[in-house]
This record gives C-alpha cells, sequence and structure tokens, in this order.
C-alpha cells in the first residue's frame, strides 16, 4: 500500500538543527517605593475609563495626573443652551407627525447647543393611516402620546406637563397629525377647534413672551389661537403642483392670521409676537430644502430666547 500523502513530507524531511542556548536575562529592576522621589509618575487613564468612573474616582485621577490633563478633566461645563420643548402629534406624516422634520427640528436644535424636552397629547390619534396604501386602517386606534414615544426614543412627556416655568421657546412639528390630532383643521377647516393642552401652550408661551416655532400645516393653530399672528405656509397657488396645499394661506386668512408668503428655505418672522414659522413639506421638493428652511427657523426661534 502507498504510503499517505499527508506523511510523504515527514518521510523526506531531516532532523532540525540544534536551538541555540537561551541569551542570558538581565535582573530585574526592584521595585520602586511609591514614596519614593523618583517613583514613576501615574499616567492619565483614556478618555473612556474616565467617562465609566464614578465622580470621586475620576477626580483621583485628575489630581494624579500632570497639571494639563487635570486642568483638562476639571473644566467647567460649558454654559447651558435654551431650553425647548417640542410637541409632537404622532408618528407618521399621515395621521401624526412628519418623521424628516421632527428629526430636522431636532438636528438643528443639538447645533445649536440646546437642551430639549418632547411632549404630546395623552389622547386618541383622530385615525390611523395605512402608509403603504395611504388609506385609513379600519378597526385600529392608537395613542398620540404613545406613537409620539417612537420619536423621541421613549424620552416622552404628556403634554399636559408642559410650562413655561421650565422652557425658553416652543416648536411644533408639522404632519398631519396637527390638523387631526392637535385639532380638527383636517375636517372642519375655518371652524376648527384646538386640543385643549395645545391651546394652553400656545397661549401661555404667547403671554410669557416666549418664542414659538411651527412648519408645515401646524401654523394654522398660531392662526387660530393668537389672533392676528403673521404665519407662512409658503406660496398661495399650486404653481403646477410645486405648492399643493397652497389653498392653507387662505384658510389662515379666515382663521385670523396673516399669511406672508416665503421660499421653502425661508423663515418667517413675527418679531411682535415672536412666532416662526417655514413651510417644509407644505412644498413638493427635494429634502435638503425642507432641512434648510428648518434650520432658518430654529435659529430664529434660538435667537428669540436671548440664549
Amino acid at each position: 500500500m502507498a504510503p499517505c500523502w499527508t506523511a510523504l513530507p515527514l518521510l523526506q524531511r531531516e532532523p532540525p538543527p540544534p536551538s541555540p542556548p537561551p541569551l542570558p536575562r538581565a535582573p530585574r529592576p526592584a521595585a520602586r517605593s511609591p514614596c519614593s522621589p523618583h517613583a514613576a509618575r501615574p499616567q492619565p487613564a483614556p478618555a473612556a475609563m474616565l467617562a465609566a468612573c464614578g465622580p470621586p474616582f475620576r477626580a483621583a485621577l485628575c489630581r494624579a495626573a500632570p497639571p494639563g490633563i487635570a486642568a483638562f478633566h476639571s473644566s467647567s461645563p460649558r454654559p447651558r443652551g435654551a431650553r425647548v420643548a417640542v410637541v409632537l402629534s404622532g408618528c407618521g406624516v399621515y395621521d401624526g407627525t412628519e418623521i424628516h422634520e421632527a428629526s430636522a427640528i431636532l438636528v438643528h436644535l443639538s447645533r445649536g447647543g440646546a437642551e430639549v424636552q418632547m411632549y404630546a397629547p395623552d389622547v386618541p390619534q383622530m385615525h390611523v393611516v395605512d402608509h403603504s396604501k395611504g388609506q385609513p386602517a379600519e378597526a385600529e386606534s392608537r395613542n398620540v402620546l404613545v406613537e409620539s414615544a417612537r420619536i423621541a426614543r421613549g424620552k416622552i412627556t404628556s403634554l399636559a406637563k408642559l410650562t413655561t416655568a421650565d422652557h425658553d421657546a416652543v416648536i411644533f412639528p408639522g404632519g398631519f397629525g396637527a390638523a387631526k390630532n392637535l385639532s380638527t383643521f383636517a375636517v372642519d377647516g375655518k371652524d376648527c377647534k384646538v386640543n385643549r393642552e395645545v391651546e394652553r401652550v400656545l397661549k401661555d408661551f404667547h403671554k410669557a413672551g416666549k418664542p414659538i416655532g411651527l412648519c408645515c400645516i401646524s401654523p394654522v393653530l398660531a392662526a387660530k389661537v393668537l389672533s392676528g399672528a403673521e404665519v407662512t405656509v409658503g406660496h398661495e397657488e399650486e404653481e403646477g403642483g410645486k405648492w399643493p396645499y397652497a389653498g392653507t394661506a387662505g384658510a389662515i386668512k379666515e382663521l385670523g392670521g396673516k399669511h406672508c408668503v416665503k421660499e421653502v428655505t425661508e423663515a418667517h418672522v413675527d418679531t411682535k409676537n415672536k412666532v416662526v414659522t417655514t413651510p417644509a413639506f407644505m412644498c413638493e421638493t427635494e429634502l435638503h430644502h425642507i432641512f434648510d428652511g428648518i434650520g432658518a427657523m430654529v435659529k430664529n426661534v434660538l435667537k428669540l430666547t436671548g440664549k
């Protein structure tokens, strides 16, 4: 029988050469006393380790670190930015908050150094829409607060707890939820009613002289509650489908508000009432234009807070 192919190299291998003698090892230096003036200085811990440790341990590490490192870790916190409340109306453009608008608002607030808390009314949605079909889902009901928690990553509070004492400004994203869950505008138009808590928040912030931001369809809330407020939902003509909801401008006038024509990348500032609005998805355009317009709205809201 022929030998196995795996054994062939073994039959041809020569004996290995003898191993060289081991090199002499240097004697290990004696351990230095931590009290010795020549003891090695402790090395600063990585930032990740500092973040994982409790305050007392971090303080001890900073005391042991070189002066520059200690000064870095013990530096005073940066000044607190504006405290902004964001009011959601559910999750999803057709029956709740427009998610892209909410995200854009949060990004711009973060860049502006604001502290954000999200709120929503604890009420049932007007209805539930199957977003894949654009049709109401029969025999299904959802709660506005519970659905809004999806956008807030669970950090959501009932709108009943929102007060002007805790915040410097309030912002309302758009989406049909503003016209269905925060008000009845989608059904009743100029004769609509506004959710009691939403009305209270708008009036309280207006009375306190604190800025109010709204985008997309939500400016109708300010037009209804704050008589004479200047707002924008973009243009007043459809212009071949670019502004499919242009008729909302006329409804705003019927509600008692003043409509100002603006481009999607712009925001209108009503300095008297401290109301800032932008068209957002009232315009059929690229997402980055909507993002820029919301940025202009947020920037002006933060500017009006004076922080």
